[in-house]
């Protein structure tokens, strides 16, 4: 068909998101048109990544229809690029021998990410379904504890033994590679399998053939344990630039390896969490927030937003029980936004740049006392700035410099408050083991507004002698 060779996207000259929008609008416009053969056709130059977002874009009818246009190998690709509740909804979609191909031949640590998100009676029959090895790879990686090395790894690599030439390596490698995750790090075990070094592909390359691997390989061996925590093996694998990192168990034998793109996948979702934690409690619970109902969307907010309601009444308690104050001082009234505003404001800041340096490790060699501390002493120096041109300012527009002296005092306490307060707080959550993300920067405004309030008329109080 001539038409067809119009959809063709021009793939030269377009960015990433042009592309993946120019490709999702012609799908969608050659399957409303019913033209199979023209949608399948638009397909065969894209990448995998930039089909899944394609997909993604387009209506949830729709989502089935394309996946069956790709070829089988293809198609296992795509799917593990495809967002949770897209892939659950093929899963339900597709026919059962479909769903059997791709899942069997998903990677496991991907599979079982996937099983993680999917009903407990859909993990159970696809369970089934499985072949007998990869059944066993992903029923090992369940086995282990959520957001752990143990759980996000794949069993998939290569190992080799200390007693092996260089030539019978490679032989090996050649053997493997089509079953393993990477083949640029090779580990080399003992005869219980435990990890005693690593060589990499580079160095079996340049060594000679007839060389054993335990005189050229490296004994000093970077891993992880099957209980590390994911974040701490992002972090790992970042500071030492890996491709990859072998994961052991409690008895030091190699089970498995995280690989850089599963780090890649780990950061972007703790960093999800954290922004939304830092947003006022919007979570997302691994589902993608724009594609979700209006009703969910309020739904998940409202819980943090009737928490702070409920605690800024507390503001408008103290306010009115200084009634008495502000009927001989009405001005006072008139500088209360400045000051909450300013406090939460800094606040946010000190909470935010703890938070931050928790997450990236930077402030490991600072204990908390001295993380608060520092911050203790900028929000001086903040409160004596911002308070000297509160002072000037309060006097230029009231030309009363007992209020305009209250003004100031005040902003410097609330600034070393709200500092430590700031900082302080995300130490605490993190002790309670609780995410230090949830003290977010709505949460502080609200405590450092009751706080700011309280200390603003005590020190009016005692400036004007009232």
């Amino acid at each position: 068909m001539t038409e067809d060779n119009n959809f063709n996207p021009p793939l030269q000259n377009v960015s990433h998101r042009e592309l993946r929008d120019l490709v999702r609008t012609q799908l969608q416009m050659l399957l409303e048109a019913g033209d199979l053969q023209g949608a399948k056709s638009i397909l065969v130059p894209v990448q995998a990544a930039d089909i899944a977002e394609a997909i993604e874009g387009l209506p949830e009818a729709m989502h089935a229809l394309v996946f069956r246009l790709l070829p089988k190998a293809e198609a296992i690709e795509v799917y593990e690029y495809l967002d949770y509740s897209v892939q659950e909804h093929l899963i339900a979609e597709l026919k059962s021998q479909d769903v059997r191909d791709i899942v069997d031949k998903m990677s496991p640590d991907d599979r079982a990410r996937l099983f993680d998100e999917l009903p407990a009676k859909v993990v159970n029959r696809l369970l089934e379904q499985l072949s007998p090895a990869e059944r066993q790879a992903t029923a090992q990686l369940l086995g282990y504890e959520a957001n752990t090395a143990g759980r996000i790894m794949t069993p998939e690599l290569i190992y080799l033994k200390e007693n092996f030439t260089v030539s019978q390596a490679l032989d090996r490698i050649r053997t493997l590679a089509n079953i393993s995750e990477i083949i640029y790090y090779l580990y080399v075990t003992d005869s219980a399998r435990r990890l005693t070094g690593i060589v990499s592909l580079r160095e079996l390359v340049l060594s000679q053939p007839e060389q054993m691997i335990g005189d050229i390989m490296t004994r000093e061996v970077v891993f992880v344990n099957t209980d590390t925590d994911q974040e701490e093996v992002a972090r790992l694998i970042q500071r030492y630039d890996f491709l990859a990192v072998p994961v052991v168990d409690r008895e030091q034998r190699l089970v498995g390896i995280v690989t850089v793109d599963d780090v890649i996948d780990i950061l972007q979702r703790e960093n999800t969490e954290d922004i939304y934690a830092l947003g006022g409690g919007v979570q997302s619970d691994g589902d993608n927030y724009f594609q979700m109902s209006l009703l969910q969307v309020a739904r998940k907010r409202v819980v943090w937003l009737f928490v702070l309601l409920i605690t800024n009444t507390f503001t408008g308690i103290i306010i009115k029980s200084q009634e008495d104050l502000l009927k001989q001082v009405v001005i006072l009234t008139a500088f209360i936004p400045l000051l909450t505003g300013t406090g939460g404001n800094v606040g946010a800041q000190s909470s935010t740049v703890v938070i931050r340096g928790m997450s990236t490790d930077e402030i490991r060699a600072l204990g908390p006392l001295q993380v608060i501390g520092r911050e203790a002493i900028a929000g001086m120096f903040l409160g004596v700035m911002l308070g000297s041109i509160a002072t000037i300012w309060a006097f230029f527009l009231q030309g009363n410099l007992e209020v305009a002296i209250t003004v100031g005092s005040s902003l410097v306490a609330i600034s070393i408050i709200a500092s430590v307060s700031g900082s302080a707080l995300p130490f605490l959550f993190r002790a309670l083991r609780l995410d230090p993300a949830l003290m977010s920067a709505p949460f502080i405004t609200t405590a450092v507004d009751v706080l700011g309030v309280l200390i603003y008329f005590n020190l009016a109080r005692f400036i004007l002698r009232l």
